[in-house]
């Protein structure tokens, strides 16, 4: 099994920047791929962004160009770079990683933006 742990959530105003943590730990190998959700209350969990084993990612529209997601493979965590945060995104932000058949989730982290 798979464990994910979030970090990096908090409250920031408008226009300000924040920097998401995931480390995986447990029965870690042949994870692919790793990425970020959220959800806000009242609506259903959203794709945020991505990042497949071989380098593939793909970003939420409504993110596109302000977020970036990256990782560190050797210390098995993914990064989410929220830069020019909007009220929109405020949400509790959810790590997922996928193993074969198996969808592993975070427990979330509060992102509240306020205006």
């Amino acid at each position: 099994q798979v464990q994910l742990v979030e970090s990096g959530g908090g409250l920031v105003q408008a226009g300000g920047s924040l920097r998401l943590s995931c480390a995986a730990s447990g029965s870690i190998s042949s994870i692919n791929p790793r990425g970020w959700y959220r959800q806000a209350p009242g609506k259903q969990r959203e794709l945020v962004a991505t990042i497949s084993s071989d380098g593939n990612i793909n970003y939420a529209a409504s993110v596109e160009g302000r977020f970036t997601i990256s990782r560190d493979s050797a210390k098995n965590t993914v990064y989410l770079q929220m830069n020019s945060l909007k009220p929109e995104d405020t949400a509790v932000y959810y790590c997922y990683a996928r193993q074969f058949v198996k969808n592993y989730w975070g427990q979330g982290t509060q992102v509240t933006v306020s205006s």
